[in-house]
């Protein structure tokens, strides 16, 4: 027996494409998420924390290579 959000997304996958649309515009209004100009903001505050933080050489920068290689390390199965 389909589950209700099973059920809810074979109907609507079966919806116009505008109809689609307008119902996921709807679902993430219904989560409340900051608005893009929100998001943008505060992703600029992270940066210039980041940037302050290196400048006083409170952190130093890691090259992105031995990031994903402690990832992939951290990671392996």
């Amino acid at each position: 027996m389909p589950n209700a959000v099973d059920k809810v997304s074979d109907e609507a996958l079966a919806l116009p494409a505008d109809a689609r649309i307008a119902l996921v515009d709807r679902l993430l209004e219904s989560l409340n998420l900051p608005a893009q100009p929100e998001i943008e903001r505060l992703w600029t505050e992270e940066a210039e924390r980041r940037a302050a933080e290196m400048e006083r050489g409170e952190v130093a920068p890691v090259p992105g290579g031995e990031v994903y290689s402690e990832i992939r390390r951290k990671h392996a199965r």
